[in-house]
C-alpha cells in the first residue's frame, strides 16, 4: 500500500520540477527571437489590395465629425462629439464600421479577446484593414485572450501592416495550461495577478471607443447562455490624443511582448517555416447574424441616422489611463491616474452619486472616502447598481459583497442588485429580431423574461462600470471601483463633464435599478432584543477574518409588490410595498449558496485580489 504521504510529496516534487523548468527558460533569447521574427517577416503577406490615399476606407459620417470637432476646438476650449453605447450589438456594429472606415491606423487594447464569432469577426476585419494599407496594432492581456498557437502563428505572418503584442505573458508563453497556471501563482503570485484591464479602440488617432467591453460574444448580446449588460462611450475630438499617448506607453513597455518572443508561438513559427499558410478568414457559427451586421456596418446612412446624428456636442472630455508598470509602484500619481481622479470626483459630490459596478467589494481607501463623504454630507444620496448572486459571473466576489452588506448600508448606500432575467430584456429581444434571429424571438422572450434560473435560458449580468455625480459629471471605463482595480490591474476610461450626457447615463443606471430589473437590498424586519442580539453576533462574525459562519444576516433582498410604486428602503412605507425574498433569490442550486457562504466565511483575506 502506498504510504499516505507519498502522493503529496510526489505532487510537490512535480511542481518543483515544473517551476524549475519554466523559470530556467522564461524568455526567448535574443538570437532565437531575431530568427523567429525574421522567419515570420519573410513569410508575411506584403501585398496591398488598395493603392488609394485613403486606403479604400468606406464612407463614414464620423469622419465629418472629426472635421467638425477639429474646427470647433480652440486652445483651452476643446469640443467633442460623444455617443453613449448601451446596447451590445450597437457597440460591435460601430466597431466594425469604424475599422472599415479607418484610413491610416487602428489601435486596439483589450483584456479579453475570445475565439468566437465576435472575436473572429473583429480579427478578420483588422487583417482586411491591414491588407488595404492601414497600420494595425493590437495589445491583448495574455491570461484570457487568444491562446490558439496556430492562429497566433498565422497572425504573426498575416500582413506586414498587422502586429499583435501580448501583455504580461506567463512564463513568456501565449497559452497557460492548468499546471502552468498553478505554477505562476506559486512562483510569482503578484506579478501573475497583475493584468492589463484597459479597453481601447482608436481609429486614425481621432475616433475612440472605451468602456467595459472586451472582444467576446457575451459583450455584444451574442452569447446563447450568458450576456453582459455593459457600457461604452464613443468620443470624437481632442481627447483621442490622450488615448494615443496611453496606447504608445503600453506598446513600448517591456511587458507588451511581440509574438516572436513568446516561447510557444516562436516554436510554431520556426516549425512552420516559410511555406506555412497565411491568415485565412473564419467561418462563423452564426453566419447569418454576422452577415446582417456586416451589411449594416457598410451602410453610411444607417450609421448617420442611428448614431452620428445622435452624437452629443460636448466640451470637456478627459481620458485617463494607469501606467503599464502600475503594480511596481502603485502609489506614484502617474501610475494610478484613474483611481486618483475617481477619488477627487467623489469628494466633489454635493447631492447624489450613482455608482454602477459588477462587483461591490470596496477597498479600504474607498470605504474611507465614503465614510468621510457621509460624515461631511449626511444628506448625500448614494445609489449603487450591482449584480445579484443569480446574475453575477463571479460568485466568490459576490460572497464578499454579501459579507459586508451591513457595512455598505451603514455608509448610506441604496443598493439594487440586478436580476438575471430583467424586464428590460424586452429591448434585447427587439435587437435580436433586427439582427436576423427572427424564428427564435418568442423563445428568447421566454428565456429572458419568464424562466427562473433553474430552467436555463440566456441570463444577463451587469458588467458596466460607471459613475454619475450631481447629474453633471460622468465616468465610464474599465475600473470596477474595487481593490483589484485600485492596486493591481491597469485601468482606463473617460470622464465627461456634460449634463446632457450625464442625464443619459443616469437614466440608464436608474433603469437597471428599477424593481422590474433589480432587487432592493434593505435591513431585515426584526424587532426586540432578539434582533439586537442577532445584530451583535452578526457584527462580531463579520469582523472575523475567518469563520464568519453566522447565517442570519442584517440585510436581505426585497421584491416590490404588485400595484406599488418604487420606494427607497428608508421610506416609512417600504415594508408595506416590498417582500423579503431571501439572501439569494432565483438561485436554485444549493451548492452555489453553500460555496457563497464558504467564501463569506473564509475569503476575507482575498478581498484585495478579487
Amino acid at each position: 500500500m502506498t504510504p499516505p504521504r507519498t502522493l503529496p510529496a510526489r505532487t510537490l516534487l512535480t511542481l518543483a520540477v515544473l517551476l524549475t523548468t519554466l523559470l530556467s527558460g522564461c524568455a526567448v533569447d535574443r538570437l532565437h527571437a531575431r530568427r523567429t521574427a525574421a522567419t515570420a517577416a519573410a513569410a508575411q503577406d506584403h501585398a496591398l489590395n488598395c493603392t488609394a490615399a485613403d486606403a479604400c476606407a468606406i464612407a463614414s459620417p464620423y469622419q465629418d465629425l472629426v472635421t467638425q470637432a477639429a474646427r470647433e476646438s480652440k486652445p483651452g476650449t476643446p469640443m467633442h462629439y460623444v455617443n453613449l453605447l448601451d446596447r451590445g450589438e450597437d457597440s460591435l456594429l460601430l466597431r466594425v464600421h469604424l475599422i472599415r472606415a479607418a484610413r491610416k491606423s487602428i489601435d486596439i487594447q483589450t483584456f479579453i479577446f475570445a475565439e468566437d464569432d465576435a472575436g473572429y469577426l473583429v480579427l478578420d476585419e483588422l487583417v482586411k484593414a491591414a491588407r488595404r494599407g492601414v497600420k494595425v496594432r493590437v495589445i491583448v492581456d495574455q491570461l484570457f485572450s487568444l491562446d490558439d498557437i496556430e492562429l497566433l502563428a498565422r497572425l504573426a505572418r498575416a500582413h506586414v501592416n498587422f502586429e499583435l503584442r501580448v501583455y504580461n505573458p506567463t512564463f513568456h508563453k501565449a497559452s497557460t495550461p492548468p499546471l502552468e497556471f498553478a505554477a505562476g501563482i506559486l512562483c510569482c503570485f503578484f506579478r501573475f495577478n497583475q493584468r492589463m484591464h484597459n479597453k481601447l479602440l482608436l481609429i486614425d488617432g481621432a475616433i475612440g471607443i472605451a468602456g467595459g467591453r472586451n472582444y467576446e460574444n457575451r459583450y455584444f448580446d451574442w452569447d446563447d447562455d450568458f450576456d453582459y449588460r455593459d457600457r461604452d462611450v464613443l468620443v470624437v475630438g481632442p481627447a483621442a490624443a490622450s488615448m494615443r499617448a496611453s496606447f504608445e506607453r503600453f506598446w513600448e513597455h517591456p511587458r507588451s511582448v511581440p509574438l516572436s518572443r513568446l516561447r510557444d508561438v516562436s516554436a510554431r513559427i520556426l516549425s512552420d517555416g516559410l511555406t506555412a499558410p497565411g491568415y485565412t478568414l473564419h467561418t462563423y457559427r452564426n453566419a447569418a447574424r454576422v452577415a446582417l451586421l456586416s451589411q449594416r456596418a457598410n451602410d453610411a446612412d444607417y450609421i448617420r441616422t442611428h448614431f452620428a446624428d445622435q452624437a452629443l456636442r460636448v466640451g470637456d472630455v478627459e481620458y485617463f489611463s494607469d501606467a503599464p508598470d502600475k503594480f511596481e509602484d502603485p502609489d506614484q500619481p502617474r501610475d494610478n491616474q484613474l483611481s486618483r481622479h475617481i477619488a477627487e470626483l467623489l469628494r466633489g459630490a454635493h447631492s447624489q452619486i450613482l455608482l454602477q459596478t459588477p462587483y461591490l467589494v470596496l477597498s479600504h481607501t474607498a470605504r474611507r472616502e465614503f465614510r468621510q463623504l457621509r460624515k461631511a454630507n449626511p444628506q448625500l444620496h448614494i445609489l449603487v447598481s450591482t449584480n445579484s448572486l443569480a446574475a453575477t459571473d463571479a460568485f466568490y466576489v459576490y460572497a464578499l459583497s454579501y459579507k459586508y452588506k451591513k457595512r455598505y448600508l451603514k455608509l448610506g448606500f441604496e443598493i439594487h442588485e440586478f436580476k438575471p432575467f430583467p424586464a428590460e430584456a424586452a429591448d434585447l429581444i427587439e435587437n435580436y429580431a433586427t439582427l436576423g434571429d427572427h424564428g427564435d424571438s418568442d423563445a428568447r422572450y421566454r428565456k429572458y423574461g419568464r424562466a427562473p434560473l433553474n430552467r436555463g435560458g440566456v441570463r444577463l449580468g451587469l458588467h458596466a462600470k460607471s459613475i454619475v455625480i450631481d447629474d453633471a459629471v460622468t465616468l465610464i471605463g474599465s475600473h470596477n471601483f474595487d481593490p483589484r482595480s485600485d492596486r493591481y490591474n491597469t485601468e482606463s476610461g473617460f470622464i465627461i463633464h456634460d449634463r446632457a450626457f450625464a442625464a443619459l447615463v443616469r437614466a440608464s443606471i436608474l433603469r437597471d435599478s428599477d424593481p422590474a430589473n433589480a432587487w432592493t437590498i434593505a435591513k431585515r424586519q426584526r424587532h426586540g432584543w432578539l434582533a439586537r442580539l442577532n445584530n451583535s453576533i452578526s457584527d462580531l462574525s463579520t469582523a472575523l477574518p475567518l469563520f464568519d459562519l453566522w447565517p442570519f444576516r442584517y440585510a436581505s433582498s426585497f421584491e416590490m409588490n404588485p400595484g406599488c410604486a418604487p420606494l427607497p428602503p428608508g421610506d416609512p412605507h417600504f415594508y408595506d410595498c416590498y417582500t423579503d425574498v431571501g439572501d439569494f433569490p432565483e438561485v436554485s442550486l444549493p451548492l452555489k449558496t453553500i460555496y457563497t457562504r464558504i467564501v463569506t466565511a473564509f475569503g476575507a483575506g482575498l478581498v484585495s485580489i478579487l
